[in-house]
């Protein structure tokens, strides 16, 4: 259970400080069940986009990879705009997304762009994606559920 343990430490961290901390951003989750469910959707293994690396790959692609290393890597993390998320993802994809969870596309947009960052930067602790990814969605669902309860 590295990656549980890693996530488990990060939050013991957060005592130290950081907009919101991994605190806000799991309440920011737990508040809206359904971005809980679109972001792990996203970062799962078993995602449609392939996990943390295929979102990695499609940041590549976009001209943004350096924004999504600045979450996996220890400095601090670039925001990104709900519309420059939109087209990393494209918005076939983005609408795909939105439909299957009851959400605007706007608006998914907007919130992810909110709790990506934060969250992928807690996933990977020591500044590297692990060789296994970060689970399936199922799993990520269960610790970050597990972690709203404790």
């Amino acid at each position: 259970m590295g990656l549980l343990d890693s996530v488990l430490s990060a939050v013991g961290g957060q005592a130290q400080g950081g907009e919101g901390g991994l605190g806000g951003l799991l309440g920011m989750l737990g508040n809206q069940p359904q971005l809980m469910q679109a972001a792990t959707s996203l970062l799962g293994n078993d995602g449609e986009h392939g996990g943390l690396s295929g979102l990695m790959e499609k940041f590549q692609q976009a001209g943004m990879g350096d924004v999504l290393a600045s979450w996996v890597g220890t400095g601090a993390n670039q925001p990104i705009s709900g519309d420059q998320l939109s087209s990393v993802l494209g918005g076939d994809a983005l609408s795909g997304l939105a439909a299957k969870f009851g959400i605007n596309p706007g608006d998914l947009a907007g919130q992810l762009s909110s709790v990506l960052p934060g969250l992928v930067d807690h996933m990977t602790p020591n500044g590297q994606v692990p060789a296994a990814g970060l689970g399936n969605g199922g799993d990520l669902m269960g610790m970050l559920g597990g972690l709203l309860k404790g």
